[in-house]
């Protein structure tokens, strides 16, 4: 009889995936957010997104969690991966925007966790709820745009009420997550306020709901009447800017190739060069600030006129920029 003892065999640290599974459609889910799930031995999230992936996840250990728990749900996930498993943490759109990349970081550094650490974390990206909407309803996001959610759960209002405020007045396309819940409802109509103290209360407003999903419905208003749609938790509010219109049931932001170009012939407008900044771009604008200031044009009165900080303007005009205009060379357009 051998007397030799069996040496343990040391556990292999799991792995932690956080998918993106995109708006909701299997057919819009990436390739490797498929493969994640396959290969996982857990399967841990929001109840409501658990059932949107059902047909991949049988046979699988299932941890589902309302939708008040995103840390109990990293803990979990950290939790399964400690004992070995591979464990998919499901966000519908992309996982790092007002997903569950974020809550399992912080999670994961109060424990201690390294990069370095033998459990390992891949974020799986998909396609956000942005994407997804502006996809239904055309090309709303063609120029700079953010995102906002109005969740004030765990960012207080001030903070909200200020982003909104400030990126009414500069004119983003905006993206409005989390705009209305069933105890939630006031949030929809403060942003609705701030946006018309800068916006035309005829300003596109489309208002998609439950995208790439069984009940998903669009809607086309305004500004003005945006609060008094049907708008709820499953809803994203896409607002446009001072350039977006509505066409034959399509909202298109403008890139603003007819800055630049004359949009029947292609040709290049008077003034201005292919692959160039636009005459009025830095270069040319600081031309122009420096003659209206020299012309008798106060700081004040140029801060009102261009919307920009009086003090920015008088940086501006106190920076030698001389050089900058004799650049040779600059890079092309997208």
């Amino acid at each position: 009889m051998s007397t030799e003892t069996e040496a343990p065999v040391a556990q292999t640290a799991g792995k932690i995936m956080l998918v993106g599974i995109g708006p909701g459609s299997v057919d819009h889910m990436t390739a490797r957010a498929r493969a994640a799930i396959a290969e996982a031995d857990v399967v841990i999230g929001y109840v409501t997104y658990i059932k949107l992936v059902a047909d991949l996840i049988e046979g699988k250990e299932i941890i589902r969690k309302s939708m008040t728990e995103e840390l109990d749900r990293a803990v979990s996930a950290l939790e399964a991966a400690r004992a070995g498993k591979k464990v998919a943490l499901i966000s519908s759109g992309d996982a790092g925007v007002y997903g569950m990349a974020g809550p399992t970081y912080e999670v994961l550094f109060q424990s201690g966790w390294t990069p370095d650490d033998a459990v390992q974390v891949e974020i799986v990206p998909g396609a956000s709820a942005l994407n997804s909407c502006a996809a239904l309803v055309g090309a709303p996001l063609t120029h700079d745009f953010c995102a906002i959610s109005l969740s004030d759960l765990l960012t207080p209002w001030p903070t909200i009420a200020r982003r909104l405020d400030a990126v009414a007045m500069a004119d983003f396309v905006v993206a409005l997550y989390n705009p209305k819940s069933g105890r939630r409802t006031r949030q929809i109509v403060e942003a609705q306020r701030l946006f018309l103290r800068h916006r035309r209360p005829d300003t596109p407003v489309a208002i998609v709901k439950s995208a790439y999903r069984r009940r998903e419905n669009i809607v086309f208003t305004t500004l003005d009447s945006m609060s008094d749609a049907d708008i709820g938790m499953l809803s994203t509010v896409l607002i446009g800017n001072s350039n977006t219109f509505v066409r034959n049931g399509l909202m298109v932001t403008p890139r603003g190739y007819a800055n630049k170009y004359d949009m029947d012939g292609g040709a290049t407008r008077e003034g201005e060069r292919a692959g160039r900044s636009l005459s009025t771009g830095l270069l040319g604008w600081l031309d122009t600030l420096a003659a209206e200031h020299a012309a008798g044009d106060s700081i004040a009165t140029l801060a009102v006129r261009y919307r920009l900080p009086a003090d920015y303007i008088q940086a501006t005009l106190d920076e030698p920029w001389e050089a900058a205009a004799a650049a040779p060379t600059e890079e092309t357009e997208a």
